[in-house]
């Protein structure tokens, strides 16, 4: 089985350049990129006295605290929609 080319891309976020590779399109790439730009913007506008660091590991919480909140969500919807089906 042949591997799946990945897509490479140069983004800039928080004002730095990263190299992001994956097997999503150039598009989800850019989209997933400018999503932790502008999170990271967001929470430094109401702390101003973060450095990068402190300001990437809130980003990283705030995220994975969003993304454990939607999968709940879903898990709730599945069986929800379990409950319907009989």
């Amino acid at each position: 089985m042949a591997e799946q080319e990945k897509n490479k891309i140069e983004v800039e976020i928080y004002g730095h350049t990263y190299k992001l590779v994956g097997n999503e399109s150039i598009g989800h790439l850019r989209l997933v990129a400018s999503i932790v730009d502008d999170k990271m913007r967001e929470i430094k506008l109401h702390n101003q006295s973060l450095d990068t660091t402190q300001l990437a590991v809130l980003t990283a919480v705030n995220s994975v605290h969003e993304f454990l909140k939607l999968k709940e969500e879903v898990e709730r919807l599945e069986e929800e929609l379990k409950k319907l089906k009989g």
